[in-house]
């Protein structure tokens, strides 16, 4: 029986083996490696793949109900050869599959299939983020004035904005239901919406907010200052009444909203983080 190898020669060697898309050939030299006869580490190969396999389709039932399980467990595998995982956690494994399903040739014909991916991604982070405390309102309250434009917030690790081109709310919810009706009487060509995913109490919620709403939350979430995002909204949107703040009031009450709901943990003035 051959030396064995140095522990990282062969976590390489098992990785390569086990998930990666030179798989079958990497089995063959691991078995060599290790002296083993290469059907049992197949059985070890089918069973690592067929896990993570099963824990996508937990993570995307909407998706694998859109295209079937055949399909989706041939996808699933072809995302395994070439992302496989960089951690032990099963619930955050699937991050980039709805940017493989934009590219997968056989799916190019479902045009929302990684809108609805991506939808389901954002459910599953809500699902499994770790609880923060909302921003104490108070904090801001004791604000001067003067200092509010220069403000950025720090988003809730539960909450997602995001922007889609294809109604995937209303797929996702349809898919789901195994509502025809519903199915039916979507419109694939209604435009791009706004969508925010987050935890409640009653579970996880996926709402739209407006055109201009959901792209100056975005900006908030992105980091940017209260001003610059509210600057953006303007351009992209002017409005006449402006309340005292300098907000519009519209972006006013979504602020309140987002405040109000705990959307936010933190914030941030100058690169320093206050909660």
């Amino acid at each position: 029986m051959p030396a064995l190898p140095e522990l990282r020669e062969l976590q390489r060697a098992f990785g390569n083996a086990l998930l990666t898309a030179s798989g079958p050939q990497a089995l063959s030299e691991l078995a060599a490696m290790l002296g083993v006869e290469q059907p049992l580490l197949a059985i070890y190969r089918n069973t690592a793949v067929g896990t993570l396999s099963h824990a996508l389709s937990l993570s995307f039932p909407a998706v694998q109900q859109i295209v079937g399980e055949d399909f989706f467990e041939g996808a699933a595998q072809q995302f395994i050869a070439t992302h496989p995982p960089t951690g032990a956690c099963l619930d955050a494994y699937g991050h980039d599959l709805p940017s493989f399903l934009a590219q997968f040739p056989p799916a190019a014909s479902l045009s929302y299939l990684a809108d609805v991916a991506r939808l389901e991604w954002a459910v599953n982070r809500a699902l499994h983020a770790p609880d923060a405390a909302p921003l104490a309102l108070g904090v801001l309250a004791a604000l001067d004035a003067a200092r509010m434009p220069l403000v950025s917030f720090v988003p809730h690790p539960a909450v997602t904005v995001m922007r889609v081109e294809t109604p995937a709310d209303a797929i996702w919810r349809a898919v789901l239901a195994e509502d025809e009706a519903a199915m039916a009487a979507l419109d694939l060509t209604a435009g791009a919406v706004w969508l925010l995913i987050e935890r409640a109490a009653a579970g996880v919620q996926v709402q739209r907010l407006s055109a201009v709403s959901g792209a100056f939350t975005a900006r908030l979430f992105a980091g940017e200052s209260l001003q610059r995002a509210l600057d953006a909204a303007a351009v992209a949107a002017p409005v006449a009444a402006v309340a005292t703040a300098g907000a519009p009031e519209a972006l006013e009450t979504t602020l309140a909203e987002h405040l109000a709901a705990g959307r936010f943990t933190a914030w941030t003035e100058q690169g320093d983080r206050t909660s």
